[in-house]
């Protein structure tokens, strides 16, 4: 008798891997999390006195420091206000505008992964509460939601990852905020350090 061979089946397969795949970026997220939190609670004054001592390069690690706390939960406003009052208001500015952006790409590349282990977008329809009607790429939520202090900013970056808003888009709606906010702190910071003579 002749065998028939089997017509490929459409196999779960390739979804299940690019699941998997995210779990494990997540479960290594949280451990760098941890890690990054960890350091930075314990010390963050070696860390500053680092930044005024490199110079330059202080500008550099200052950026990477941005990114390095968008895996984390402990705010960025304290850094700028410490970069405003040490390398004056436009470089500060400059710096946790472009550090915080970058730190909002890290979150929002969580967030994509996020919505992949969790298979968001099948479930985004059965949210409580119309969470799943939510229209997360409009300009006007991703611009003004990230105006909302606190965990605000970080919200919308895993939002924006896991609803999958085009990059282009999350940009632009990212970096105007985030810069108002920058321009904010980093005068502040340099205010504050006219007055206690940190500079």
């Amino acid at each position: 008798m002749e065998n028939i061979p089997e017509t490929p089946s459409s196999s779960p397969e390739p979804k299940k891997n690019g699941r998997s795949q995210s779990i494990y970026i997540l479960i290594f997220s949280v451990f760098i999390m941890i890690i990054a939190a960890l350091f930075l609670t314990q010390d963050l004054s070696k860390v500053k006195n680092f930044i005024s001592q490199a110079g330059a390069w202080g500008i550099i690690i200052s950026i990477l420091l941005y990114a390095l706390l968008g895996v984390t939960l402990i705010p960025s406003e304290p850094l700028t206000l410490f970069i405003g009052a040490l390398f004056g208001p436009w470089l500060a500015t400059l710096i946790a505008g472009t550090g915080n952006t970058l730190s909002a790409f890290v979150e929002y590349y969580l967030g994509s992964h996020i919505g992949s282990a969790t298979n968001f977008k099948e479930k985004k329809d059965k949210l409580p509460f119309g969470l799943g009607k939510l229209k997360v790429e409009s300009p006007m939520f991703l611009v003004g939601a990230r105006m909302i202090p606190g965990y605000g900013p970080k919200i919308v970056s895993m939002m924006a990852g896991m609803y999958r808003v085009p990059l282009l888009r999350y940009l632009w709606t990212t970096a105007i905020p985030i810069f108002i906010g920058a321009a904010a702190f980093a005068f502040g910071g340099f205010g504050i350090g006219l007055l206690t003579k940190i500079k």
